[in-house]
């Protein structure tokens, strides 16, 4: 499972990643998804990001991807703002 989470201040950009996001998860709280994780739908996740949204970035704008899954290192993936952010994060299971 990946945990994707995001702070994007257009509306447009924020309602359609919203939309886009909602193909392969639910919803967990306003700007968090769960999403089941395969290679292929967190490569699609991240080449939208990256070929879509990120270009369009503001200042304060991001998004931020934790992979969990049981006997895998945790991960996480930063892309805008949240790249200047590189602190420990503590994942409580």
């Amino acid at each position: 499972m990946i945990i994707v989470t995001y702070d994007i201040s257009s509306d447009r950009d924020r309602t359609r990643f919203s939309k886009f996001l909602s193909k392969f998860g639910r919803k967990l709280q306003y700007s968090v998804y769960e999403i089941r994780n395969s290679a292929r739908v967190k490569r699609n996740i991240q080449e939208e990001i990256e070929h879509r949204y990120k270009k369009r970035f503001s200042g304060g704008d991001s998004i931020v991807i934790f992979d969990l899954c049981e006997g895998c290192k945790k991960k996480v993936t930063r892309y805008g703002y949240a790249c200047n952010d590189e602190k420990d994060v503590v994942i409580f299971e």
